[in-house]
């Protein structure tokens, strides 16, 4: 079986190369370690360090030099669309603060159906439509910084967890501190 040697960004290389096609929705897309079934019906290995979503338009070439293409399956999606452009924006903060994908587009913002979602974008004056479409969400400021520099920001990650747990330990300590002369203190009431 052929392995994926590397990921070709989207753009960055001509489509009608392509000697074939691996097409599946935003799950079958986000993959570390998995066999690919291909258009063809042959199957490849891809095998990463990390997660990603294979996007649509980005090639996948292998061991021997052939590039498959990535392409993404239609799938049922909810459509949020605003009032006006600052209304998207808001709606966007408000997903965005529920850390789901999302794909942003000038008009309107994809996600992947969930009627507890769909009632907060009524309720904030959005419109919610069924759609059929190609997911590709937004990677993230984290999952893009981490393609040139993995090893270094891995060993960044680490360090910020040691980091925060100090810090939540010392927090907690002094917390308890605060609580246990809190009728001494007359700033507290402010």
């Amino acid at each position: 079986m052929k392995r994926v040697a590397k990921i070709l960004p989207v753009g960055s290389w001509a489509v009608e190369l392509a000697a074939d096609v691996f097409c599946a929705d935003y799950e079958g897309r986000h993959r570390r370690r998995m066999v690919l079934p291909l258009q063809s019906g042959e199957k490849v290995l891809l095998e990463l360090e990390h997660a990603r979503l294979l996007q649509a338009g980005e090639g996948l070439c292998l061991e021997d030099g052939r590039i498959i293409k990535v392409e993404a399956l239609p799938e049922e999606l909810m459509e949020v669309r605003a009032q006006n452009p600052l209304h998207l924006v808001q709606l966007a903060w408000h997903l965005g603060n529920r850390h789901l994908p999302a794909a942003i587009e000038p008009e309107r913002i994809l996600i992947r159906y969930d009627h507890v979602i769909a009632d907060m974008v009524k309720g904030l004056g959005g419109h919610i439509h069924r759609v059929q479409a190609a997911f590709d969400p937004e990677s993230g400021a984290y999952a893009a910084r981490e393609h040139g520099h993995t090893h270094h920001d891995h060993d960044h990650h680490d360090h910020a967890h040691e980091h925060t747990h100090e810090h939540e330990h010392r927090h907690s300590h002094s917390h308890g501190h605060v609580e246990h002369h809190h009728g001494g203190h007359s700033h507290s009431h402010g």
